[in-house]
């Protein structure tokens, strides 16, 4: 199916009678049409969650109802939607996404409407799945590994060895939740897939980036106490080798 659905176009027109403009754009960005959601309304959505006057947790909850959309499609562009404002919206929504006790629940998602919708929720499943570990994340931490500052002055570089060693294993869930969506040339065969695609390339780049800097750091403490207790042991052993020489 491609282009704007009568159903789409009703939404769309609803939200504009009620005045919600964040709805709306919310509608917009999440129609039959297979091709990624449009810039103008992401970048409008980005806009809103900035907007101090913007309820932001209407605007997660409409994403979340559009994720309940029997048709693959709009499923896939409200989880699209939802991770292009996680990392590029205001950290405040994210904030809200992660106070939920559960965001996506679609590990039984399944569009029966043709072959296509068979493959396609495949990477549904896995895609939410990734999105919730990324909200877990999120909870735990109170950072995200993919927005937090990277290098020798970064979150993982500085942490504490306590904080650090309840990180990593976190920070590795949301890796392999990732890499568990393992999509391949052939199936990246329509926009919305290939823009899902980019965001988890992207976001992977920069979570191997945290995961160097937390290894450096770890690496660097284990280093410290190992010259410590040597250290440690010299001086236990000095004097005992001028008395008993």
């Amino acid at each position: 199916m491609s282009g704007q659905t009568l159903t789409d176009r009703i939404a769309a027109a609803q939200y504009s009678l009620t005045g919600s403009e964040v709805s709306r754009a919310v509608c917009k960005s999440t129609t039959h049409e297979q091709t990624a959601p449009k810039k103008k309304h992401l970048e409008y959505l980005i806009q809103a969650s900035q907007d101090t006057s913007v309820n932001v947790p209407q605007m997660a909850d409409t994403l979340i109802e559009r994720a309940g959309n029997a048709s693959w499609v709009v499923v896939f562009k409200a989880l699209i939607t939802t991770h292009h404002l996680m990392v590029h919206g205001n950290e405040k929504f994210l904030q809200f996404l992660s106070s939920r006790n559960s965001l996506f629940n679609l590990a039984n998602f399944l569009d029966k409407t043709g072959s296509h919708g068979y493959d396609m929720s495949t990477f549904i499943r896995r895609y939410s799945r990734y999105l919730n570990e990324k909200s877990f994340a999120y909870r735990q931490m109170s950072f995200d590994f993919v927005r937090v500052k990277k290098g020798a002055e970064g979150a993982m570089r500085t942490m504490t060895v306590e904080k650090l060693l309840k990180g990593m294993p976190i920070l590795q869930g949301q890796i392999d939740a990732l890499l568990d969506f393992d999509v391949h040339q052939p199936e990246l065969n329509n926009g919305v897939i290939n823009a899902c695609f980019l965001l988890l390339f992207k976001d992977l780049i920069k979570l191997y980036a945290c995961y160097n800097d937390g290894i450096i750091n770890l690496l660097g403490t284990v280093f410290l106490f190992t010259f410590i207790f040597f250290v440690s042991k010299c001086r236990l052993t000095i004097p005992l080798c001028i008395t008993y020489g």
